[in-house]
């Protein structure tokens, strides 16, 4: 066996690190950190690597914070931004992206060792990287490092002294960064790619397709970071002029990070701070296009739905911002009215009613005129179900309630038959009816009889009342085990309107819950090429190549669904978006589907698909 080099480096740090006695571990590991940015050997990028993989696992652990990491880590970062000659030299251009994510590491928990990185001088170092001096990857992890120093009341004044600085350079990168890593790492060839860029994404294993998707995570974390260190200043009611920019404000509901970090609001999180101040809301509530992305979120499967839900709450309860929002937020918040919970929070529905109705007299009696009749009409809906049929069916007698429910259970059969028949119009009329004649305490026949009528409004190529009634649906089904056929069609008819996230949110969520409820592990075909379609069309970096492409004067087809991703969101025809079809397949029940397709091949009503739509109604 060979005999193990003794090492004559008195400052090796991993020698350092083996040493037994603790007195003289922390001395050396001491004068380790003193002498790594005087180093210029191959060893400082090993224990700059390996430091990063204890900080990771390790971030509260005092030792090294209180032995002079964040100086070490600060000074090396300098080095690597002034001296580009010894930051292109052999494998130092690792080092400032090791020493930026070994300070937000450590800083992320504790706001002791934060204390103690800011004292070590690293915000300039980490505010020159932010600035763009090295690389998008460093970039990434820089901003994470100074968000986590502005999460902590001790060190938010540190941060705060570059305030306009800093949030300028998060509002750039939050808008911008997508764009930067399309155009300098994905849309490059693999041979062309910047080496340590792609050895920092795949840690040396995989190859284009794990860069491609670690290049996604990553950038859509930059994304992330930039916004949640906006949101520390905008917490404290800071820049608010400066965040509050309209073109800044109207991209938010778009920065959304759900299928890469499920953890983070991202843009919506940033909306619902800045709706707590009142600048914020002022602001928010004269965009009407941001109000419209609020309320689409508000009404969908979207982890953040309760934040729509709350940002237009706050909007509707400050009388300056109130009678901006309510015309449009009513349409949409009827359909939430008999909501009863939303992950934690109970009787949601019972608190839009609460602030939608609290002038209702005054607009009832002419006192108050809304802009138009659609947000009256709205507020009058929501009073008549939620004040006086309760009111009514209180007052009414059993034998009274039977009668009506026998009904509805016929009118509900001569609806299904006139559906496939053909008959769509009288069948949608015919639901309706059963509707108006049922209680409020008949919740699975109302289920049924507004999942029922968006299937009509559906085949009539109504998406917007189609989503109507399926969302109605949905608040009155089980939070936990939602109606499916609800979900399915309302995911055709966000389809139909172009709005590919919600069209996603709403698939993803309706094969989730079938295959939770049939305990298969197959994913239904019509639903898989749903999902397939819209993870094309909400592509992270879609926007990008598109604008990319436009700017290289390459003529872009509309077959190509990655070149116009993010525009179905301005297309508001019914019908397919960009030459796509529709998906409006419902094969659940097949032993139907041969009536249905003749009634609609009788009455000249197919749809514009090639396959014929099956449909069971309960």
């Amino acid at each position: 066996m060979t005999p193990e080099i003794p090492c004559n480096n008195p400052s090796c740090f991993f020698c350092s690190m083996n040493e037994p006695d603790p007195v003289h571990r922390k001395a050396k590991i001491t004068n380790c950190f003193k002498e790594m940015p005087l180093k210029e050997d191959q060893e400082l990028v090993l224990a700059l690597s390996g430091l990063w993989s204890i900080a990771t696992t390790q971030p509260e652990d005092p030792e090294f914070p209180s032995l002079g990491i964040f100086e070490c880590m600060a000074k090396l970062i300098q080095k690597g931004i002034t001296d580009q000659y010894w930051l292109l030299r052999d494998q130092n251009i690792y080092i400032p992206y090791y020493a930026a994510h070994i300070i937000g590491s450590y800083t992320m928990y504790k706001a002791r060792f934060a204390d103690i990185a800011v004292r070590s001088g690293v915000v300039l170092p980490l505010m020159e990287i932010l600035s763009g001096k090295i690389s998008w990857v460093e970039q990434r992890v820089a901003v994470r490092a100074l968000g986590h120093l502005a999460s902590h009341e001790r060190t938010f004044g540190a941060i705060a002294v570059h305030e306009v600085e800093i949030v300028k350079l998060a509002m750039e990168l939050a808008s911008n960064c997508l764009d930067m890593v399309y155009e300098k790492f994905v849309s490059v060839k693999e041979k062309k790619r910047v080496k340590y860029h792609s050895d920092l994404l795949t840690r040396g294993l995989g190859g284009l397709k794990t860069e491609n998707r670690k290049a996604e995570e990553w950038a859509s974390q930059l994304q992330c970071w930039s916004l949640y260190l906006l949101n520390c200043f905008a917490c404290k009611e800071r820049s608010l002029s400066l965040i509050c920019n309209e073109e800044f404000l109207k991209g938010l509901c778009d920065m959304w990070s759900w299928l890469t970090i499920r953890t983070s609001p991202c843009g919506i999180g940033l909306i619902r701070t800045l709706c707590n101040t009142k600048t914020g809301r002022e602001s928010v509530a004269n965009l009407g296009e941001l109000i419209e992305g609020l309320c689409n979120i508000a009404r969908s499967s979207d982890n953040w739905q309760y934040m729509a839900i709350d940002c237009l709450l706050l909007l509707l309860k400050d009388p300056d911002t109130r009678y901006k929002v309510i015309d449009f937020a009513a349409l949409f918040l009827v359909d939430l009215v008999e909501l009863r919970s939303l992950g934690e929070r109970t009787k949601v529905g019972e608190a839009i009613t609460q602030i939608l109705l609290q002038d209702y007299h005054k607009v009832k009696y002419g006192s108050l005129r809304l802009k138009t009749t659609k947000a009256e009409k709205a507020l009058e809906e929501i009073w008549d179900l939620k004040v006086e049929r309760i009111k009514k069916e209180k007052l009414m007698p059993e034998n009274e309630m039977e009668e009506k429910k026998l009904m509805v259970g016929l009118l509900k059969q001569e609806g299904n038959k006139k559906f496939l028949s053909g008959h769509i119009k009288n069948a949608l009329k015919i639901y309706s009816k059963a509707l108006y004649l049922c209680s409020l305490k008949m919740r699975q026949e109302r289920i049924v009889l507004y999942s029922n009528r968006a299937q009509c409004y559906l085949t009539l190529r109504d998406p917007e009342a189609a989503i109507s009634d399926a969302t109605r649906a949905l608040c009155l089904s089980n939070v936990v085990s939602p109606h499916s056929k609800s979900l399915w069609r309302r995911s055709q008819a966000y389809d139909m309107k172009g709005l590919a996230r919600e069209s996603l949110m709403d698939s993803l969520k309706f094969v989730n819950g079938r295959m939770k409820h049939t305990k298969s592990v197959v994913i239904p075909c019509y639903a898989a090429r749903m999902i397939n379609k819209q993870m094309h069309a909400t592509w992270l970096f879609g926007a990008a190549k598109l604008k990319m492409c436009n700017r290289r004067g390459e003529e872009v087809q509309k077959s190509n669904r990655q070149d116009y991703i993010y525009h179905c969101r301005l297309i508001k025809e019914k019908g397919s978006v960009f030459g796509l079809p529709t998906i409006l397949e419902e094969p659940l029940f097949e032993n139907r589907g041969r009536n249905l397709e003749k009634g609609m091949r009788l009455k000249k009503r197919s749809l514009s698909s090639s396959r014929s739509a099956h449909v069971k109604f309960g």
